[in-house]
Parts: C-alpha cells; structure tokens; sequence
C-alpha cells in the first residue's frame, strides 16, 4: 500500500493548500530559530549561565522540529510534483542537519558544559539553517508573489540573517584570535574555535 492510497481523498483534494500552509510553517519554523538564536546570544551578553537546556535552546529545537514535521508532511505530498519536491527536500535537508547538529551540541554541552562560538555543531546547525532558508524561500516562490507575498519577507529574512550569522563565524575561523578579542566579553563561554 503507498502512501496515497492512506491519505484521505478529501486531503489529496487541498493538497495545494496543504503544501501552501506546510511552506508557512516552515519559513515561519526557520524564523523562530533564528530569533531564538539571537535570544540566546543575548542571553550570553547578560552573563546567564549556559548549558543545553535553556529556554533558549529549547525554543531553537521545537521550532526546527516544526520545520521537519511540515516539510516532511510536503516532501510526501509533493512525491509527483517535481519542482515543489526539490525545495521540500532541501527544507528538509536542512532541518535534519540542525536536529543532528543540535544532537551533537548536546553531547558537547553534557560533556564540557559551555562551548565556543565557533563549534562543528554550531557550524552544522547554521549549514542547515541556511540550507532550510533557501528551501522555505524556494517553496514559497512556486506558488507565485500574489499568494505569499506577506510571508515572503520573512523567508528573505531567514536567509540574509542565516547567511550573515554563518559568514560571521566562518570569519572567526580564518581570524580567529584577532577577531574574537572583541566579541570576548560578549559570550562570556568564549569565543573559541573548536
């Protein structure tokens, strides 16, 4: 038995609509980590004690979550339309890069404690929030400007704040002590390169 026949015909029949609120949770899934991201930077700006468990990290997991479970729920109903299927896929790429980047950071967290900025799991996690960026931005362009055209600015957003976050911390590696005398006292775990 395939997949769908299971669905309910009365589904297959909105699919479109389906796909269209699946594309919105996504782009606005990626927007929350973003925001949680930034919140749990400005948690290290205020010298709160950092660990895996925060408020903040739990905020940036649910909301990758949201992100896996609506483009997984598109990934299956977009299987005959190829071009929807391409940018679903790549959301979904990007959002199980982040479970699995969050997964590690985790570990890291039990382990050390604190990390630096500049971690394998921070650079896997930002990988895939970029990833997932372009996938939201790409989903929502096939259903035309008319259509998404309030949800778009969050997914350029997405992509310009994620873009700039990972280019901020691929800098640090190449100048890593110089850079990171600044930025120091912000992230009180440091701003190592791991």
């Amino acid at each position: 038995m395939t997949i769908s026949k299971m669905i309910p015909k009365s589904l297959l029949l909105r699919k479109h609509d389906i796909l269209f609120l699946a594309s919105i949770m996504a782009v606005l899934g990626t927007f929350s980590v973003l925001a949680g991201g930034i919140w749990d930077s400005a948690s290290h700006a205020l010298k709160i004690p950092d660990n895996f468990w925060t408020i903040q990290h739990v905020t940036v997991y649910t909301s990758v979550s949201i992100v896996v479970l609506s483009s997984s729920f598109g990934v299956i109903l977009s299987v005959q339309n190829k071009k929807m299927l391409s940018s679903m896929v790549l959301l979904l790429a990007g959002s199980l890069l982040q479970l699995g980047g969050g997964y590690v950071d985790y570990n890291f967290h039990e382990k050390y404690g604190i990390d630096g900025l500049v971690t394998y799991s921070h650079l896997t996690i930002e990988s895939g929030l970029l990833l997932a960026s372009v996938g939201g931005y790409l989903t929502l362009a096939k259903f035309g400007y008319a259509k998404s055209s309030k949800i778009v600015p969050f997914a350029i957003v997405n992509i310009l704040f994620s873009a700039t976050w990972i280019a901020f911390n691929l800098s640090l590696l190449i100048g890593a002590t110089v850079l990171c005398i600044p930025v120091y006292d912000l992230f009180s775990s440091g701003c190592s390169v791991m």
